[in-house]
């Protein structure tokens, strides 16, 4: 990921496993698929924070928490996990203005034979 040139603060949510119903097989479209979740936050970072500082100059982590699980439409067939993803990225963009990229890690684990993380990783940067 390329960073910019000034101080930047990043929030992270890791391996949230979340149902999604997902998929293009016909066995994939009628069933939530387990999906593994992580999201990643750019933050223009505050000039100082010091022990006093509110939450108002980061941002709450939960907010990641949401747009990974509870934001995602109940009921919704995303044929794509690209579709998921972005919809994640377009929830944390929506939630503040400070945020100026998000990064999206989707493992699809009911792919998993012997371990192995098959997915996608989207970034975005704020338009």
């Amino acid at each position: 990921m390329d960073f910019p040139e000034n101080d930047y603060l990043t929030l992270e949510v890791d391996n949230l496993d979340f149902d999604v119903l997902t998929g293009i097989y016909s066995e994939e479209t009628h069933l939530p698929q387990p999906l593994r979740i992580s999201v990643r936050a750019l933050l223009k970072m505050a000039d100082h924070y010091s022990p006093d500082t509110p939450l108002s100059a980061s941002k709450n982590y939960m907010d990641l928490k949401h747009a990974a699980t509870a934001a995602l439409p109940t009921g919704q067939h995303f044929t794509l996990i690209e579709a998921v993803a972005e919809h994640i990225i377009e929830t944390v963009f929506l939630q503040d203005d400070k945020v100026k990229h998000v990064q999206v890690k989707i493992v699809k684990l009911a792919l998993s034979e012997r371990g192995e993380s098959i997915g996608i990783t989207m970034g975005r940067w704020r338009k």
